[in-house]
């Protein structure tokens, strides 16, 4: 017999994974399918390298050479997938709402990472670009070309292009870099009816820092780094609204532009269903030290979407490795025997690595702290080597090689162009109400 997915019924437990990002896909592969059915399920047919998505932004990288397809990641295994938007948790019947039918299951993991947090700003979730999915980061590539073509049309040489990206993690401190660097070698090139003088890139960051979460060496680096590429750093400052032409500071100070990148902060990206007692605020699940959520016993969540609760482990850094060690430690316990106990997770920190350009990153390991080209060559070697799939690591190595040699890109593609509208009583063209064509 089958269920509504078209998966057959097993003898097996039957183990369903929820998302197919880092730590879900590392769960895929490692629990046993001699012990368990193993199904996992994603909205998306592939596995998105999230850490690069910026590069995809800014035409560096192709959106297929981070994206790997997830029938090929499990090609050869047991292991069902199913392309399926998950819409509720039953814990009570031990079934899941999928968009295409209801699925049930014996354990349940949620591995559906973060999504972005706009802190209740209704007008900076409606005109800010996010940086969380290759549509978001093709539509950022395109809007950007979309604005420097209109320039060139209207006949601005001397137009003002200005770019926001609110945030000063690794995230913010790498959009600017590579924004700068596409700034200074290879728009002049392009554009050269535009003068680039009066294109200007600022990072907004809330706290007195950017790369607040790396060691001080590497936020004081980074920022005269940054500086000397002609990035305008400003630290202490919220943004308190944009209206797709202007962004708004909590100093009172007014930044027009109609390109908005919004990377200050996320939140988890949970499915309905679970107690509202067993998730924070921050809409991440309480688990346990065993990523079981507290008040469940048969649901887990791994990576982005868990937060665990213990005093010396608690509030990890929502990122890939976090995501791979708990997933790996998850899976090892459900793979053992119940006679067995089972492993605590404790997360081991291997670093922290930015890059703020060509040639200038910075790296952080333990008390040992790195810049410069060394960095930036340790940060290309551990990013090839994460990506899932030889042909991807390949592409992506040949591209940056070349544009490393030429100082150029040639992916400069509007392949997602946005319908654009003027705001009443402004003539300023933005992004309201924006449709993909």
């Amino acid at each position: 017999m089958r269920d509504d997915l078209g998966i057959r019924k097993s003898s097996k437990q039957r183990i369903v994974i929820v998302g197919g990002g880092f730590a879900g896909l590392k769960l895929a592969k490692k629990l046993s399918k001699k012990k368990y059915q193993v199904v996992l399920l994603d909205r998306n047919n592939y596995h998105t390298f999230q850490p690069l998505l910026y590069q995809v932004a800014m035409g560096e990288l192709e959106p297929d050479s981070i994206a790997y397809p997830l029938r090929k990641s499990i090609h050869g295994s047991s292991l069902v997938f199913r392309m399926a938007d998950v819409l509720r948790i039953n814990p009570e019947d031990q079934t899941l709402n999928t968009s295409q039918g209801k699925l049930k299951f014996d354990q349940l993991i949620i591995a559906s990472g973060s999504k972005a947090n706009y802190f209740g700003n209704d007008n900076i979730a409606k005109y800010a670009f996010s940086l969380k999915s290759i549509p978001g980061a093709l539509d950022i590539r395109s809007w950007i070309f979309q604005s420097l073509e209109s320039a060139v049309l209207e006949n601005k040489a001397e137009a003002s292009i200005n770019i926001v990206i609110v945030g000063g993690g690794p995230t913010g401190v790498e959009i600017a870099g590579a924004l700068s660097d596409l700034k200074n070698h290879v728009l002049p090139k392009d554009y050269q009816e535009l003068s680039f003088s009066r294109f200007k890139i600022y990072i907004i960051e809330g706290s007195k820092k950017i790369l607040n979460a790396m060691s001080n060496e590497a936020s004081v680096h980074s920022r005269r780094y940054l500086e000397k590429m002609g990035v305008e750093i400003k630290t202490g400052h919220l943004v308190k609204d944009f209206d797709g032409a202007r962004v708004l500071l909590s100093t009172g100070e007014m930044i027009p532009t109609n390109i908005l990148i919004w990377s200050a902060g996320v939140t988890g990206n949970p499915v309905e269903g679970i107690a509202e007692s067993s998730v924070h605020r921050n809409m991440r699940y309480k688990v346990d030290r065993y990523n079981r959520i507290l008040g469940y016993e048969n649901i887990y969540a791994v990576g982005d979407v868990a937060s665990m609760e213990d005093p010396f482990e608690k509030n990890h850094p929502m990122l890939a490795p976090v995501a791979i060690q708990q997933a790996t430690n998850l899976a090892r316990n459900l793979n053992i025997r119940s006679a067995k106990p089972w492993k605590k997770f404790r997360y081991s920190n291997k670093g922290v690595l930015a890059t703020v350009g060509r040639n200038k990153a910075l790296a952080d390991f333990g008390a040992l702290h790195l810049r410069g080209f060394f960095a930036w060559l340790i940060w290309v070697f551990v990013h090839l080597m994460t990506l899932v799939g030889f042909r991807n690591r390949l592409i992506v190595f040949i591209n940056w090689l070349i544009s490393y040699i030429s100082f150029d890109s040639a992916i400069h593609l509007i392949i997602r162009p946005l319908k654009i509208k003027p705001i009443e009583g402004n003539n300023t063209a933005v992004k309201k109400d924006y449709v993909s064509t």
